[in-house]
């Protein structure tokens, strides 16, 4: 049977539009994520925010009420990208007096730790107090998009060790936004509510987007919620944009992120103006709206996370970096910093300052991703990683009414002790059917203080890529590749010298200890279906030689 003409052309045309989508299909699957998004979620032009308001007058003065708490977390910021840690971006014009002035008004933690060496893992441990893979949450939530084009993303002919990706997995993967903190968790805000606080979130969350696990069922009143992650759109003219062609993740960023927020769950709209400042003006605004009553304020910035973006205000006034990429990362470092002084002042202003408990920190370590080899310094490894630089992160907390001026707290501590302290803090009392992990710090850090932390053990898990530090001994252990590094960091703090062959009690020590801990903790609640090596010691746009030290992120 012979076919018409015009159904001949068809079948050619169809043809033809599938070769060419299949020839395509990297550059389609690379942006199917955004243009799914643009459907499912159109951005409304900017809108006010409807902050509820509180009682117009106060029923007691602000030192007769329980302290105010405001939680600060910066995303990916390096411990060298503040001045009073290491100053790395002092020399480029751009120091860090805020954040440097809780540390002076309050204390400084030498040994700052995050819950994780990257993001959703390290917040669960800062919400609930306990660690994360004792309720399953072990591995950062990836979309199903990125494993579809990750094999084609990283493939570099230059690369040593290989991205492996298990295509099954990710398909049986639940969609990402089903993946987070589970609604058993008792958080923060939720221990919080019982005392009588007004809790807010403003920033980021990745703890899930499904109604039950966004921040309005997990015990805020309110919340700002970062629903994608450009800090302006790629094209505005108040942005200038910084982008690393050597880095994939920032391959797959730039088509799929989209410039939204959304209030209580509602409809996603556009931001006023630059992220980060954007974010301090909604903070500053709920300050003023809860000035009368206890309130919590989570204050979870984008910044510094890439896709690396500055106010075209702050790159400008950065004109002696001559390199753009720093130069970008260093404006991005300054709008952070001005954030917490602006929630700072809007507490003076409005005579909170006195009894307003306020804790600054980093969800982990900078990446290697970004291509700026000095962000960690002066630690070995990057945001992924279980060395130092992955996991020693800036912290600082100041309660004028409380604690002390100018303290430097030498003992190690833990995005897990941030939930004791601060409901410690508010008079609450802790969950008794459920283990925390976290230890109250508060009386520690009084003017007379009552105790002395007891040593214990931290713990770190990705997969099978773990590590434990008790006292000055550490132990990361890997599968890929199979090896163990045993530092003792009092006398070799950077994780210079590998001692596991020299001291094998020691090593069996922890290895003991690592062992116990995991032994009765539940399968992660997703798979794992990305491992990607990480250089230790380089950044990602610098040489790899098979010599180099290298491990494996599980994701």
């Amino acid at each position: 049977m012979r076919l018409r003409k015009p159904a001949l052309i068809a079948i050619v045309v169809l043809a033809a539009l599938l070769a060419l989508a299949y020839t395509q299909r990297l550059y389609l699957l690379q942006y199917s994520l955004g243009w799914y998004t643009d459907i499912v979620n159109p951005r409304d032009p900017n809108r006010p925010v409807p902050w509820e308001a509180g009682p117009p007058t106060a029923s007691q003065p602000p030192a007769q009420r329980p302290p105010n708490i405001i939680v600060i977390m910066a995303d990916d910021l390096g411990i060298n990208d503040v001045t009073t840690h290491g100053g790395g971006r002092t020399a480029e014009g751009v120091p860090t007096p805020h954040i440097d002035s809780i540390a002076r008004d309050g204390v400084r933690f030498d040994q700052g730790y995050a819950g994780s060496a990257v993001c959703t893992v390290s917040r669960a441990a800062l919400m609930t107090g306990r660690y994360p893979w004792r309720f399953g949450v072990e591995f950062t939530p990836t979309p199903g998009a990125m494993a579809r084009v990750a094999g084609a993303l990283y493939a570099d002919p230059a690369r040593i060790h290989p991205v492996v990706v298990d295509q099954e997995q990710a398909s049986r993967s639940k969609d990402f936004n089903e993946l987070g903190l589970p609604g058993a968790e008792q958080t923060v805000a939720e221990l919080l509510k019982p005392r009588g606080y007004h809790t807010v979130h403003i920033g980021k969350w990745h703890l899930g987007s499904t109604p039950e696990m966004r921040p309005n069922k997990q015990g805020f009143d309110e919340s700002l919620f970062m629903e994608s992650g450009l800090y302006l759109p790629e094209k505005d003219a108040r942005v200038v944009n910084s982008k690393q062609a050597f880095d994939p993740i920032d391959k797959f960023l730039w088509p799929n992120m989209r410039f939204g927020v959304s209030y209580n769950g509602g409809k996603w709209f556009e931001p006023s103006k630059y992220l980060t400042d954007y974010f301090t003006d909604e903070a500053v605004t709920a300050i003023q709206r809860n000035k009368h009553r206890p309130f919590f304020l989570f204050l979870a910035h984008w910044g510094v996370h890439t896709p690396l973006q500055a106010s075209k205000a702050d790159y400008d006034a950065l004109p002696n970096i001559p390199d753009h990429r720093r130069r970008v990362y260093a404006a991005m470092v300054r709008s952070v910093d001005r954030s917490v002084g602006r929630v700072l002042q809007a507490l003076k202003d409005e005579g909170l300052d006195d009894n307003t408990l306020v804790i600054f920190t980093s969800d982990n370590g900078a990446p290697g991703y970004i291509g700026i080899p000095d962000v960690n310094k002066p630690f070995r490894g990057w945001k992924l990683t279980m060395f130092q630089g992955g996991l020693r992160v800036p912290y600082a907390a100041k309660w004028p009414a409380r604690m002390p001026a100018g303290q430097h707290y030498a003992q190690p501590i833990s995005n897990i002790d941030i939930l004791p302290t601060v409901l410690a803090a508010a008079g609450g009392e802790l969950p008794t059917d459920r283990p925390i992990d976290g230890v109250n710090l508060l009386p520690f850090l009084q003017a007379r203080p009552t105790a002395t932390q007891a040593p214990r053990p931290l713990f770190w898990r990705d997969g099978p890529y773990r590590a434990v530090q008790d006292g000055s001994w550490k132990l990361i252990s890997a599968e890929r590749p199979k090896k163990q590094w045993l530092f003792d960091l009092q006398r070799d703090p950077t994780e210079q010298r590998n001692l596991a062959a020299d001291q094998p009690l020691q090593l069996a020590r922890l290895q003991a200890l690592m062992t116990a801990h995991h032994a009765s903790m539940p399968p992660p609640l997703w798979p794992s279906f990305i491992e990607m090596p990480i250089s230790i010691d380089k950044t990602l746009d610098q040489k790899p030689l098979p010599q180099d030290e290298y491990t494996y992120w599980y994701n």
